[in-house]
């Protein structure tokens, strides 16, 4: 009887129950979106949760070795899954099947495949754009949404960027005691004091031009704290200053950037200077 969920995780059929959480943990980390690019992993890391999904249950495992893939209506559980097209909760699937929510295996048929048992294929995931704030994006934290007349908060992790995708467990539409994810595709408010360079955050200050010639102290707001910079003499406008490690998180090295803050020299108005000051600046600047 082929058996081919214990082939998704690349073990035996007597595996351990150590075994199989060994096994799932390192596919899982290899095929994790964030980590491999690859456009197919992202179904490759489904399968393998759907899979451990099974395996990792006591309940489940006994009744799959008992029936084997005779469940997916004789197909291997890779072909099955894709079958279910790509915004299908292969967990929730599996749920359905082994009798939590689904009424178990009443209506496969035995080897017939999926009769009328399994509530249709129902896509219960619901996806929707957010657009958070550019502080939550680069440090991370809770954001309020409502989706359906429901409020709640999602949580955002530090480096997000836009485009990415977030999974909220529950929060789909529901089919009977089934309930879909919701998946968020994110966007970010912009920023007008920073620009944001990958993993590099740029931040414009002002510098007045008495620090700028002479050297001095400037006080900075960054997003997490107020910082004072020692602002050196003879500073240039556009020269920039960095701060190591206050940038965004890279959430695959889970490294952070830094921070650079960008010299904006504030020139006085003339009409401002005491006029002897003028007069001798006048006399004393170089013109070229």
């Amino acid at each position: 009887m082929s058996k081919s969920l214990y082939t998704t995780l690349e073990i035996s059929s007597s595996a351990s129950e150590a075994e199989i959480k060994k096994a799932y943990r390192k596919l899982a980390r290899q095929y994790h979106p964030d980590v491999n690019k690859d456009p197919a992993a992202e179904e490759k890391f489904k399968e393998i949760n759907a899979a451990y999904e099974v395996l990792s249950d006591k309940e489940k495992r006994a009744k799959y070795d008992q029936y084997g893939d005779s469940m997916f209506g004789g197909q291997n559980f890779h072909d099955f899954a894709k079958g279910q097209g790509g915004n299908v909760d292969l967990d929730e699937i599996l749920r359905s099947m082994f009798g939590q929510g689904g009424g178990g295996f009443g209506g496969f048929g035995g080897q017939s495949g999926f009769g009328g048992g399994f509530g249709g294929g129902v896509n219960l995931d619901i996806d929707a754009n957010v657009t958070i704030p550019f502080a939550v994006a680069v440090l991370g934290g809770k954001h309020a949404i409502n989706m359906s007349g429901e409020s709640f908060d999602i949580k955002i992790p530090a480096g997000i960027k836009s485009g990415e995708k977030l999974r909220v467990r529950g929060k789909g539409k529901r089919h009977g005691q089934q309930v879909g994810d919701l998946y968020l595709r994110i966007e970010i408010s912009p920023n007008a004091d920073y620009e944001r360079e990958g993993d590099t955050l740029v931040k414009t200050f002002n510098v007045p031009l008495y620090a700028a010639l002479f050297g001095g102290k400037v006080t900075v707001q960054t997003l997490e704290k107020e910082v004072t910079l020692k602002v050196p003499e003879n500073t240039k406008n556009g020269q920039r200053f960095r701060l190591k490690e206050m940038g965004v998180m890279n959430r695959q090295t889970n490294v952070r950037g830094d921070l650079y803050l960008k010299a904006n020299i504030i020139l006085p108005a003339v009409e401002s200077i005491d006029g002897d000051l003028v007069e001798a600046m006048k006399k004393s600047l170089p013109q070229e």
